[in-house]
């Protein structure tokens, strides 16, 4: 078959004849790829349309990341689909960049384009750069697919031969994928994060896209940290150099609320003590910029253990960066009274959540062999340092 990742093959997706091609196959259902093939085989040549059903593929996978019209406009390779940032925390970094009254951003490491294209459409004007001749190509054919090469200027270099010195801010995307799969190691990236650093602070203004698991004391003193979320689920940390940001400070973002959570300092470490009858699960940004103390502050909790971020307070509290839960039970760890109480209940439905604990959520509900209409949610952690499971229910948001 024809690869996706060939460049030639590539061209040719682009010719009236392969984007013809491309956008009959918009409801393409891969279970019938052999007939689907066989079929087009009689039309076309065979290696375009493999190319054409490798990248209607692709198009289908990016349809979470990129919504299915930009998507099915749009042509990704492999590694594309699979590292490129989302659209909706490409546009909100787009968005951070035009308030800072930036004009044009050199994007090293350009990928696919996602980010140049986000940057352009808040009228930003974008140097794309990308060492691999065919991401270049692919970035290429984005901008002019969704109207923006313009704006977009692409460029095949590695991105330590670029000068950046004509624009207004820079972002890096390094690689954290290898041949072996992520990389977790910041200086294992490519470039290496302390190349990057160093070309953010040549920058007036820059972000770094790093990995959101990226170690605190990685950090350098001059950037401010930020973590974001979209839809719960953590996507990415950003370091940013300049402008209005803080050196130093950490903040969480959830998207699509745009809620923020922001300190020049995190607090020191948060109390510990019983449960009360409130439990709240802090986003995922929120731990991972280690501002759980700041939620413990803000409702008057305490945390349930000093290594779990789940914290607890005896009076109700919401808030955007949480979720709560009244809790009715905490039992010691224990199958068997579980499945009992459930059942006095009739208890079918049952959300587990856990932190702590090596029970797994399937496990456990296959265990319980569940019946009836009641609903609820179980906790397995550590209250105390001791295995403990916490019952309870959504607290209902106003």
């Amino acid at each position: 078959m024809g690869r996706v990742n060939d460049l030639d093959t590539f061209r040719a997706l682009l010719t009236p004849e392969g984007t013809g091609l491309l956008d009959s196959l918009r409801d393409y259902d891969p279970a019938q790829e052999l007939a689907v093939a066989t079929r087009l085989r009689r039309t076309y040549a065979p290696e375009l349309v493999s190319a054409a059903l490798a990248q209607a593929r692709l198009r289908q996978r990016a349809v979470a990341k990129f919504g299915a019209d930009d998507a099915y406009r749009m042509f990704f390779t492999p590694n594309g689909v699979e590292q490129s940032t989302r659209a909706s925390v490409a546009a909100y970094r787009a968005r951070v960049f035009a308030a800072q009254g930036v004009r044009s951003v050199a994007d090293l490491c350009c990928g696919i384009g996602g980010d140049a294209l986000a940057l352009a459409r808040a009228g930003i004007s974008v140097l794309a750069v990308d060492r691999d001749e065919l991401t270049a190509e692919v970035a290429r054919a984005n901008a002019a697919a969704l109207g923006l090469a313009e704006l977009i200027e692409v460029r095949c270099a590695d991105v330590t031969d670029v000068d950046t010195s004509g624009w207004d801010a820079v972002f890096v995307d390094p690689a954290r994928r290898g041949g072996r799969g992520r990389i977790f190691d910041p200086e294992a990236y490519s470039p290496p994060l302390s190349w990057a650093i160093g070309a953010a602070r040549k920058a007036s203004f820059a972000a770094l896209k790093i990995a959101p698991g990226i170690p605190h004391e990685s950090v350098p003193p001059e950037a401010e940290a930020e973590w974001i979320s979209d839809g719960g689920d953590v996507k990415e940390a950003v370091l940013w150099f300049g402008g209005t940001r803080t050196p130093g400070s950490v903040r969480a973002t959830l998207l699509p609320a745009e809620a923020t959570l922001w300190t020049p300092s995190p607090l020191p470490a948060p109390p510990v003590g019983r449960v009360g009858r409130y439990l709240h699960e802090p986003d995922g940004a929120v731990i991972r910029a280690h501002l759980v103390a700041e939620i413990v502050a803000a409702c008057d909790g305490r945390l349930v253990d000093e290594t779990i971020a789940y914290v607890t307070s005896d009076e109700p509290y919401t808030s955007p960066f949480t979720t709560a839960y009244e809790i009715t039970d905490e039992l010691p760890f224990n199958m068997k009274k579980l499945k009992a109480l459930l059942r006095e209940r009739g208890v079918g439905i049952l959300t587990v959540k856990k932190r702590g604990s090596a029970v797994e959520p399937e496990e456990l509900r296959r265990k319980m062999k569940l019946q009836g209409r009641a609903s609820a949610t179980v906790f397995l952690t550590r209250v105390a340092g001791a295995p403990t499971m916490l019952i309870g229910r959504p607290v209902q948001q106003g």
